[in-house]
């Protein structure tokens, strides 16, 4: 299996913090765990220092003409989108989030939640990381090969 990005919403930077917290307590290096937060005055608690939940080891980047802050893997796959990317949702797409899904979390982020990406190595690492998300309060989890559930619709 390539590896499959698993992304979720935390509505804050405290569950962003905890999340981040519970999967490395789960053996998830921080450096797989990537933050993407609207950058606003507050960024610096996120991806700064990363709440304390990952340290300033982890690079963090600002995506100008966007508005995006990030940090982990992530960011490095944001560093030259710029303002061509056509946006929030266009500068997701182009670091791997398939663009429905972009669109919800732009839509997500722009109310303050934070994006929590990790890549999954395994079909049973995918589903650990989806069921870790879920467990925590994420909103709109979700991995590229998700098949939609029946109730996806309603949601």
């Amino acid at each position: 299996m390539r590896a499959t990005l698993v992304t979720g919403l935390m509505r804050t930077q405290s569950d962003a913090e905890g999340v981040v917290e519970r999967l490395m307590g789960c053996g998830y290096r921080r450096e797989a765990i990537s933050l993407v937060t609207i950058d606003t005055p507050r960024t610096q608690d996120v991806c700064g220092p990363m709440g304390g939940a990952l340290s300033a080891a982890v690079a963090s980047v600002v995506v100008p003409g966007v508005g995006l802050v990030a940090a982990g893997p992530i960011a490095a796959a944001l560093a030259g989108v710029g303002s061509a990317a056509g946006g929030i949702a266009g500068a997701l797409v182009s670091a791997g989030v398939p663009d429905g899904r972009a669109r919800v979390y732009e839509a997500g982020l722009k109310q303050g939640a934070v994006l929590v990406c990790v890549y999954a190595y395994s079909e049973r690492d995918k589903e650990i990381l989806e069921m870790l998300l879920e467990y925590a309060g994420a909103e709109n989890v979700r991995s590229e090969s998700l098949q939609e559930r029946p109730y996806d619709s309603f949601i």
